[in-house]
């Protein structure tokens, strides 16, 4: 049996965080990119190509995302790089995430002292 890859719903906008967030460090093409995001999250997320893709290709109509292409062993890639719209875009969904991950942690008993009343 696969391993538990996480409730579909739950993952309604992680790939588009996680690739944004990526490629914020540095440029990348596609199969780089899904490695380096199961790199940094201990494994825990692997994201197809075939979900990886689209994403890159809407992200660039966009302009959240520019590319370029550049031969490498014998074949051409395409490498992709956060733009400025890009930029604000990521910041505006991690202020989203840290805020629902805030109140998911209070709903699931984290800062139970401070937040019950006495």
């Amino acid at each position: 049996m696969k391993k538990d890859a996480g409730n579909a719903n739950l993952m309604n906008g992680v790939p588009e965080l996680l690739i944004l967030r990526t490629l914020s460090r540095r440029e990348m093409y596609g199969y780089e990119l899904v490695r380096a995001i199961h790199a940094s999250t201990g494994e825990k997320i692997l994201l197809s190509e075939g979900c990886v893709y689209p994403l890159l290709h809407a992200m660039e109509r966009k302009k959240w995302l520019a590319s370029r292409r550049a031969a490498a062993d014998g074949r051409t890639r395409v490498y992709y790089r956060l733009t400025p719209k890009g930029n604000q875009r990521l910041e505006k969904i991690v202020s989203q995430w840290n805020g629902m991950s805030s109140a998911i942690h209070l709903a699931l008993g984290g800062d139970r002292e401070q937040s019950m009343p006495a």
